[in-house]
């Protein structure tokens, strides 16, 4: 959590040992976008977090968190770096054959990194693997049934821009050390990510990743207050074919609102994790989902994740690897939406479709022109009839809709051309581009933001930037933006979801190059073109 809980007694419970589920061999993997579990079936958690280090005496929590539906739990360890202790190989032993008995999967993190750089004491992600390869034998032959959480939140508001670095580097030895689990990577910003620095480099972190297995995890709190904040940082992932968890949320945070019907809407229409936070024991109280660790006595919060609209009792399906009983609230898929139609303005389309069997949700996705592009999501809705505004005139689009339930998605429904009206206006549209030299080595450099802003009257919905590289300049990576080559002359194209920008308004990307050692050049000439 984004502030810590107050520490407690450090009481060790003993339990019997769990029966020995039947998973195949190996454990939990990525495909594509997915969370694979080791039977080789998607896994989608759905949970909460449990603050093991500081209420060790509380550990009967894991079956009532089971009882209320959970399939997974985030559980917080300490790496002995802090003043609430250490979790030894004996406590994570015990939590892990606790998780089991209780078919949960098993989310373990390090909670001593929080904050680093910017809370006094907090542990580093290099520490952190230091503790991990302390506890191995506990962890080690358990990858069906754990994840492990390398550090939560690691780095503060201070410099965040360090993450990337040290994230790789954590990455790379967790791999060294023999570790073959799934492992999750938090953003900095106390894990809110509001400068975009997970975002922009998770494709590094990725590809630093010999065994492609590392799950991102976004922590939501104040920072997403809206809808927009939330569907834009998904679309992101999406658009870079990356797997995002929802690795902690709230209701509310530091006296301000969070969208949570949003966030947890978003996330079942799209296959996405989450752990809210937390089953109790937090020093305010206002993030506790039971009063006293009481399952009896939920909070307005423990409703709302438990038994609310898309909650757990709504949409969690327990993992394959598990003998559970029951298939959960939905056996099958809705049918695809059909008799899909539009309506126009000059800035919006309304769409209306006939309901499908069994759906709970609609995702309406867009792409522009009469042909070609790429459909990408605009907004969601549970009823029948969906309006996109705030769109240029004169401009053609094509809409598609997906239904979905608890048990997944059904096949797009048929595309339909909608073409805005005239508006009667002399609009006109153009951009820029500035480009700012984040920082460079002996051997290469990272332009960081490339900020592309809107300088006409109208609404733009994509942009082109061209800029050079000099003479045996390569480049490595690029993320928000899609490069035309490697070399030479570049056009870096938007995404499906930055492409639209309102007059006066900018988005930005980015991107790293190696040069020959000695050479301190960096590209020249950017230009931008708009449509």
């Amino acid at each position: 959590m984004a502030g810590a809980a107050t520490a407690a007694l450090a009481l060790s419970l003993l339990v019997v040992a769990a029966p020995q589920a039947q998973a195949q061999q190996g454990g939990f993997s990525i495909s594509g976008r997915a969370l694979i579990d080791a039977n080789g079936n998607p896994f989608i958690m759905r949970g909460t977090s449990h603050p093991d280090v500081w209420f060790a005496n509380e550990r009967a929590s894991y079956a009532e968190i089971a009882d209320l539906g959970a399939n997974a739990v985030r559980v917080v360890l300490g790496s002995g770096h802090r003043g609430w202790g250490t979790s030894t190989v004996s406590d994570v032993t015990t939590v892990i054959d606790l998780c089991k008995q209780n078919e949960l999967i098993c989310m373990l993190e390090v909670h001593d990194t929080t904050g680093f750089g910017e809370q006094a004491g907090a542990a580093t992600l290099d520490q952190a693997v230091d503790y991990w390869n302390s506890i191995r034998s506990a962890v080690i032959g358990q990858e069906a049934y754990v994840l492990i959480n390398i550090g939560n939140e690691p780095i503060g508001n201070n410099n965040p821009q360090q993450w990337t670095a040290a994230t790789v580097d954590a990455v790379q030895r967790m791999r060294q050390l023999g570790f073959d689990h799934t492992l999750v990577v938090d953003a900095p910003n106390w894990g809110q990510d509001w400068t975009n620095t997970m975002r922009s480099n998770a494709m590094t972190v990725w590809n630093a990743d010999p065994q492609r297995n590392t799950l991102f995890s976004i922590h939501m709190y104040e920072v997403y207050g809206t809808a927009s904040a939330i569907t834009s940082y998904f679309d992101a992932f999406e658009q870079m074919g990356l797997p995002l968890i929802v690795g902690e949320f709230g209701n509310a945070h530091n006296g301000q609102d969070v969208d949570e019907d949003t966030i947890m809407a978003e996330a079942q229409a799209r296959g996405i994790g989450w752990l809210a936070w937390s089953y109790s024991g937090n020093s305010d109280g206002l993030l506790d989902q039971t009063s006293n660790f009481d399952p009896n006595q939920l909070t307005a919060w423990g409703q709302r994740v438990f038994n609310g609209p898309n909650g757990i009792a709504a949409t969690a399906q327990c993992a394959s690897v598990f003998e559970c009983d029951g298939g959960g609230p939905s056996d099958d898929p809705p049918a695809t939406p059909t008799g899909l139609t539009a309506t126009t303005t000059s800035d919006s389309v309304t769409l209306t479709w006939n309901a499908s069997a069994g759906a709970t949700q609609y995702q309406i996705q867009r792409a522009s022109g009469a042909s070609g592009g790429t459909f990408s999501q605009v907004g969601t809705t549970a009823s029948t009839t969906f309006t996109d505004s705030g769109l240029p005139s004169s401009t053609t689009f094509r809409y598609r809709v997906i239904a979905s339930n608890a048990a997944g998605s059904s096949p797009p429904s048929n595309a339909v051309t909608a073409t805005t009206t005239d508006d009667g206006g002399p609009g006109t549209g153009g951009c820029t581009a500035a480009a700012t030299v984040q920082g460079q080595w002996d051997g290469g450099y990272v332009v960081q933001p490339v900020v592309v802003t809107n300088t006409g009257t109208s609404t733009i919905t994509g942009w082109e930037v061209a800029f050079t590289l000099p003479a045996g300049h390569t480049l490595v990576n690029m993320w928000n933006a899609q490069p035309s080559g490697t070399t030479g002359a570049i056009t870096a194209e938007n995404m499906g979801y930055n492409g639209t920008v309102a007059a006066g308004g900018e988005t930005s990307f980015g991107f790293q190059v190696d040069r020959p050692v000695g050479n301190t050049q960096t590209p020249t000439g950017f230009s931008c073109s708009a449509s």
